[in-house]
């Protein structure tokens, strides 16, 4: 066991005593590495199983080292306050005894509003307007808006742009909230170094772990409201900056209707390989800070 079909089935965690949890792999057509965002949903899934009547507000992780898909991974939760309307954990993720990454997870039972706002939607394309795109992970479907590409190229008159909107939705998601708000951080930390390779003639998502190295080291999702992933959510994405081999990506994910219903972060890693002998390992001479 390892690898599996679809991402409903890495989500589901397997129990296997009180804070300890084991989880597989979704598919995909890449190098044997789990992808960040997958090992997101699965800690804020982890932490929430141990809180049930609360929804998880915010996860923050940070990943110290890739894990294989061909393996299944650990989850231990040690919890740091559960009380009426708060809770919080630490989750942390491990892989042949080795950590791998490693969350705070802050969960919430809601409150009546004192006050409410939330940012608006920006305007782009519905997606009914947009060509559909085909995904590398099973049952999800895209559209980019603004007629961008996630490969991080910028279209013709539209160069110096760091935005990138993305529409996405997982037809018949079903299931528990804390799996669909994974589904959503799953979503939330796919197009981030995307956005940052836009401006960058030359340069593209397409050629990751070939010419330069690519990966996340830091990702973080508060959800603001409850989230549907089976009907479709807008993530407007930019990238404030980028240098030094970094950069940091944020973002807003709207319902169809403009609903805010999660924010985002995240840390990357854009850089030359340290030696030649990385490109040609496929990239991973980041496994060292992964």
């Amino acid at each position: 066991m390892g690898i599996v079909a679809d991402l409903a089935s890495a989500l589901d965690l397997e129990r296997l005593d009180t804070g300890r949890h084991r989880g597989n792999s979704v598919d995909s057509p890449e190098r044997d590495v789990v992808f960040g965002g997958q090992l997101v949903a699965q800690l804020a899934v982890a932490a929430a199983r141990g809180e049930p009547g609360k929804r998880v507000k915010t996860v923050h992780a940070l990943f110290a080292r890739v894990a294989s898909k061909a393996k299944p991974i650990d989850f231990d939760v040690e919890p740091l306050h559960s009380g009426r309307t708060m809770a919080s954990a630490t989750v942390t993720a491990s892989q042949d005894g080795r950590l791998r990454a490693r969350a705070n997870v802050l969960l919430t039972a809601d409150d009546e509003d004192l006050i409410r706002h939330a940012a608006r939607m920006p305007d782009v394309e519905p997606p009914e307007a947009l060509e559909p795109l085909t995904d590398s992970y099973s049952g999800r479907e895209l559209r980019v808006a603004g007629g961008a590409d996630l490969n991080g190229t910028a279209p013709m008159g539209d160069e110096g742009s760091t935005e990138l909107a993305v529409w996405t939705r997982t037809p018949g998601a079903s299931g528990e909230q804390a799996v669909l708000q994974g589904m959503l951080a799953h979503a939330s930390a796919s197009f981030l170094i995307g956005a940052a390779m836009r401006p960058h003639p030359g340069l593209s998502v397409a050629d990751a772990h070939d010419k330069f190295s690519t990966g996340i080291l830091g990702h973080s999702v508060t959800f603001h409201e409850e989230v549907d992933p089976s009907d479709w959510i807008l993530l407007a994405q930019e990238s404030p900056y980028a240098g030094r081999g970094r950069s940091y990506g944020r973002g807003h994910a709207f319902t169809r209707d403009g609903r805010l219903v999660a924010s985002f972060a995240q840390d990357s890693i854009i850089r030359r390989f340290a030696s030649p002998a990385g490109a040609r390992d496929g990239g991973r001479d980041k496994a060292s800070v992964l």
